[in-house]
């Protein structure tokens, strides 16, 4: 695959849009600073700067349409549209949230397009909320559209047959793994905490009818740090995906597997992403003509989380996990302790 002549100082196309800070959920860990963080840091790092011009638009309806079930969207509309409020104890539908979920989607099918496209090698779609445990038919985990999911769709309806998701998140992407769980065009493989939110992905859960055997799950105890995580991918995740021969590979790259991430217990650093980060890159040569989409889910500590991302940006535009992770500190000014914007 031959790169954009644009984007040869920064290969990763970013669908990035101030408008993902819009889904105010009030005093909530999924809020919008997260957007505002990585927003914030991409830029003052300078990695927001020569890349292909990409530009976030609303998912179609029709692909909603595709991975939700419409009556669930018409719902969510009606319920938003009274004045929205909590559907369960985690999850908050404002007036504008469903208009940011679906630019959080729309984000994914952008970067899944762009690869697909060959406009960059690799793309990574940082919306919010996060989307991995939407259902067909239920918003939960503070997700109300699967942005993953509607991506590998969008793949599907391209002309695509086999799309890999890799889901890393510390939770278990049980919407993504529910949604595909009876097909087998799409396979799903999650390393998540067990047991912890919610509460699903058993390594008995493998799919059922057409889809057996095309969903893997390791749930780990907590506790577990990047040498584990490291050689589940080496010993389980990277055999079964290339015996699958995807032709496109999307990440949910949750990063509240991190040390100081307040929703979990394990120990993942962020030379542990860039590492995770590389290893997929060598695997999506190998296997899927090195594409790679990446849709951004959890990660709930600001610091760690744009930290993490900066590393996996990094890698994925080119850096060693060493020179990914040594590159964090550099130049890098806080101004601690005082007021910090970013502007789109």
């Amino acid at each position: 695959m031959t790169p954009d002549p644009n984007c040869q100082n920064h290969p990763t196309a970013l669908f990035w849009t101030d408008r993902f800070t819009g889904h105010d959920t009030g005093a909530h860990v999924e809020r919008p600073k997260r957007a505002e963080e990585i927003g914030l840091r991409l830029e003052s790092r300078g990695l927001l700067a020569n890349r292909p011009d990409m530009y976030v638009q609303s998912v179609p309806t029709e692909l909603l349409e595709r991975v939700h079930d419409p009556r669930y969207l018409a719902g969510l509309e009606r319920f938003a549209s009274s004045g929205g409020g909590w559907i369960d104890a985690d999850t908050y539908v404002g007036v504008d949230s469903l208009e940011i979920a679906g630019l959080a989607a729309g984000a994914a099918v952008g970067a899944v397009h762009a690869v697909l496209e060959n406009q960059a090698p690799h793309a990574f779609a940082l919306g919010r909320p996060p989307g991995h445990h939407a259902t067909r038919y239920r918003a939960m985990g503070f997700c109300l559209y699967n942005s993953a999911a509607i991506a590998a769709e969008a793949a599907i309806a391209s002309g695509l047959e086999r799309v890999a998701i890799l889901d890393w998140d510390v939770h278990h992407g049980n919407g993504t793994q529910d949604i595909f769980y009876e097909r087998a065009d799409v396979l799903y493989c999650s390393v998540h905490q067990h047991p912890n939110y919610p509460g699903t992905g058993l390594a008995s859960e493998k799919g059922s009818d057409a889809g057996r055997g095309f969903t893997v799950n390791a749930p780990l105890p907590p506790g577990q740090g990047d040498r584990v995580y490291l050689r589940l991918f080496d010993e389980l995740f990277a055999p079964r995906i290339a015996e699958y021969e995807p032709e496109l590979l999307i990440i949910s790259a949750g990063f509240d597997a991190h040390h100081d991430d307040p929703l979990a217990e394990m120990q993942v650093t962020e030379r542990g992403f860039a590492e995770l980060t590389e290893r997929s890159v060598d695997l999506a040569d190998r296997v899927s003509g090195g594409r790679i989409a990446v849709v951004l889910e959890g990660g709930y500590d600001l610091t760690a989380l744009g930290r993490s991302v900066e590393a996996m940006i990094r890698v994925l535009d080119g850096a060693t996990p060493e020179r990914a992770v040594a590159a964090l500190d550099d130049e890098w000014d806080l101004r601690e302790g005082g007021e910090r914007t970013w502007q789109s």
